[in-house]
């Protein structure tokens, strides 16, 4: 097929024009009233292949790992890629959302593909499937996710991957990604609720979608599920003769061994990482891999219980590839001069305890400075259907100094930052939801709770469990909290300059205009120590990360 390429056609065209394809908001709000058959929109998305020139069958050639979950599921996706990885495998990725730049979401052995490869691959699609629409349908070009995992397809075939990890993007039985037939090994991580408009508003019916990835015939495995959800995972795999296993605790791999080093922190990682070693070695033995892993003593399971799976000795090259896992803004820490930005994306209230936990174990490992006050600043921000008032009531106990809420926008104008743009949503909406982040707040601390749900009574504070902060005097400012129209005015008043890689032209004027901010600038200016966590939203992180790793951008 002739490819014409414009003058100046380079990656961010490419970018904006896929940004076109994106849902406009008033739209949506008409589509989730009016939303039609599901399953036609799988059909639909089999007939988008086929006009990009591709058969379904064509995606067995992927060797697919196929992973999905409420919680985790990128962590795992990103353990399991690095273990295959360490075999000298040639490995394709693809996930969602991008933290900075679209390409990450489509990697070649762990590093998104080049601003070229993307140019290249996104026009000779786009362009595909501008030249085969039939102006009569009323959709003629797929949307924006539908388009990335087209392209995803096309270009670990091109670049002949030897597998590709699959991310399901919303649920599973519907996504897009579950139009392949065939894939080596499947995978569910940890359950909770989210996403409740498309998924249903109980741990059943998320767990009937996400059992939707189960395939006749190839092997499955989940971590430990409550009881509910784990009988419709093993219904719905029953229903269809697919191989269902319950993965053992990363403890029994390591049982007769040295602890197993995991790349990404955080106790709940450790789940993610059990998964993922099971999957991989599914899939090494499915390829016919001698190398993976001598099988220990197994462990019985119980009469109408999901079958265990094996507990096996992880071998060197998957110890590597666990120590050598980064998958960036998830559970990740930055220290930079008097500032450490603790960056994670959790959104949901299961995947909040898991980063409360780690933010406060982070906390008290830290070095306390010699003199000087310490500062504690959350920055925060939530999306879509979820219940942030319950996200905010989780973090309340980390004893907060200032609650900063602001946009997932890295800047005010975006027009040369076509990767952070999102048309699904208007201006007006998300500083209307900032502020009801900042009265959810407000209303937190003016009801005085009294317990903190994260001590046990009779634990021992030194003992690992209970978590406790390092002592915090209370501030008179215990309670303050700002909203600001973007995350670059945010991050200006939070690092007050002292962020010796985040440099950024002089404040607008009007920016400190407020008691708060300039009594807390003082503050600021002042301690010897502040520590930031940024959560609630992985594109939160994703536009703190743009500014603060300007190297991401390149």
């Amino acid at each position: 097929m002739r490819l014409n390429l414009l003058p100046g056609a380079h990656c961010q065209d490419a970018v904006r024009t896929l940004n076109t394809l994106q849902t406009n908001a008033n739209y949506l709000e008409m589509v989730k009233r009016k939303r039609g058959d599901p399953q036609t929109q799988l059909e639909a998305m089999k007939l988008y292949l086929v006009r990009s020139g591709l058969q379904v069958e064509d995606l067995d050639q992927l060797n697919i790992i196929h992973i999905t979950g409420t919680k985790g599921k990128g962590s795992t996706c990103a353990f399991t890629e690095r273990i295959l990885r360490s075999y000298g495998l040639k490995t394709g990725f693809f996930s969602s959302p991008h933290l900075v730049q679209v390409r990450e979401r489509i990697r070649i052995n762990g590093q998104p593909i080049s601003s070229e490869l993307f140019t290249k691959h996104f026009w000779r699609l786009y362009h595909r499937l501008e030249e085969t629409k039939d102006d009569s349908s009323c959709v003629s070009m797929p949307g924006y996710f539908r388009f990335l995992t087209l392209m995803a397809f096309h270009v670990f075939l091109q670049e002949k991957v030897d597998l590709a990890v699959l991310e399901v993007g919303i649920g599973g039985a519907y996504d897009c990604t579950n139009i392949i037939r065939k894939p080596v090994v499947c995978g569910i991580t940890s359950l909770g609720i989210d996403h409740t408009g498309l998924l249903g508003d109980t741990m059943e019916k998320i767990a009937w979608q996400k059992g939707g990835i189960f395939k006749s015939g190839v092997p499955a495995f989940t971590v430990l599920q409550p009881d509910e959800p784990l009988a419709v995972l093993r219904d719905r795999a029953q229903q269809i003769s697919c191989p269902l296993y319950l993965c053992p605790p990363l403890q029994a791999l390591e049982e007769g061994g040295p602890p197993l080093t995991l790349g990404l922190e955080g106790e709940h990682q450790r789940s993610n990482a059990a998964l993922a070693l099971q999957v991989a070695r599914c899939w090494l033995q499915q390829k016919g891999y001698q190398d993976a892993g001598e099988l220990k003593a197994s462990r019985p399971s119980l009469p109408g219980q999901l079958p265990l799976a094996p507990v096996f000795q992880p071998t060197p090259r998957m110890q590597q590839g666990l120590r050598h896992t980064e998958w960036p803004g998830r559970t990740q820490l930055l220290r930079r001069g008097p500032l450490t930005w603790y960056l994670d994306g959790a959104h949901t209230t299961s995947s909040m305890q898991a980063c409360v936990r780690w933010f406060r174990q982070a906390l008290h490992r830290c070095e306390r400075p010699d003199s000087g006050s310490e500062v504690r600043v959350l920055l925060f921000n939530s999306t879509g259907d979820r219940d942030s008032a319950a996200l905010l009531k989780l973090l309340q106990p980390c004893q907060f100094d200032y609650a900063i809420f602001c946009p997932n926008l890295a800047e005010m104008a975006s027009t040369d930052n076509a990767d952070q743009q999102n048309f699904t949503v208007t201006l007006d909406q998300v500083l209307l939801r900032c502020l009801a982040h900042q009265q959810h707040w407000s209303r937190l601390h003016e009801e005085q709770v009294s317990p903190d749900p994260w001590s046990t009574p009779g634990q021992e504070q030194d003992g690992p469990a209970s978590l406790l902060l390092a002592p915090h005097p209370p501030h008179t400012h215990s309670a303050s909290s700002l909203v600001f129209s973007c995350i670059s005015h945010a991050l200006q008043w939070i690092t007050q300059g002292r962020d010796p890689l985040f440099q950024p032209p002089s404040p607008p004027r009007g920016l400190l205009a407020h008691p708060v901010a300039d009594s807390g600038a003082m503050v600021l200016q002042e301690a010897a120590a502040i520590h930031v966590l940024v959560t609630g939203s992985l594109h939160l992180v994703g536009g703190v990360l743009k500014l603060l790793e300007p190297s991401l951008s390149q």
